[in-house]
């Protein structure tokens, strides 16, 4: 989707400032909310891509405003009212109001450490990787109204083929529950004045992983 969340290449929002010193969290609630929203995602009630696009939703006002864990705070509320898993009267009540709902799966002390791990996302390929090392291909130029890994800074672009990264999970479409799809995945080096024009420094090259349906031959 093309919002503002895809900052790549925008202006007017100046360089990136670390913070000296950042503590892993700035307040205790910004812990609890990682630990709530990681014990939802190990129910298996959606998946990582599914709350990537929940965040990618929210108004520009409140993306651009928002602090981080905020925002993952507020997402995880949208989900579990869209998904009935709550109803409004008890988020603003701050407790359950009724009997909760079945899960999938539930969190137990015992599979804390499992709900931490990443998933794999490799899948059996059901086709040879089109690309290999060295191809030069051109990213294609689309504008999906969902979820989309390819940013916009890189789209109708040239670039050369740095790995093949096996074959994955395809998030444009298990973001909206349309299965898995697996594709090949691809890392791709581009020159810098290819993204960003003559004026790049012509010494910076970038380099995206991209899914095979996000490529064309050059």
């Amino acid at each position: 989707m093309d919002g503002v969340h895809d900052m790549g290449g925008m202006h007017g929002f100046g360089k990136v400032e670390p913070e000296p010193n950042e503590p892993v969290f700035h307040a205790p609630w910004e812990g609890r909310c990682i630990a709530l929203n990681r014990a939802m995602s190990f129910t298996g009630e959606w998946n990582i891509d599914m709350s990537r696009a929940a965040i990618e939703e929210l108004p520009p006002a409140h993306y651009l405003t928002w602090s981080y864990y905020k925002k993952w705070a507020i997402r995880l509320e949208n989900m579990l009212l869209e998904r009935g898993l709550i109803e409004a009267d008890e988020l603003a009540a701050g407790r359950a109001l009724r009997p909760g709902k079945p899960l999938k799966r539930t969190m137990t002390v015992d599979k804390i450490e499992a709900a931490f791990n990443r998933g794999k996302y490799g899948r059996p390929a059901s086709a040879p990787a089109r690309f290999k090392p060295g191809d030069r291909v051109r990213t294609k130029n689309i504008h999906p109204r969902t979820h989309t890994r390819l940013p916009r800074y890189a789209r109708d672009k040239v670039g050369v083929i740095d790995a093949v990264r096996g074959c994955n999970v395809f998030p444009d479409t298990v973001a909206i529950g349309q299965g898995e799809h697996p594709q090949w995945l691809y890392t791709v080096l581009f020159d810098g004045r290819e993204l960003w024009g003559e004026n790049s420094d012509p010494t910076l090259t970038v380099s995206i992983d991209a899914w095979e349906p996000y490529l064309d031959p050059a």
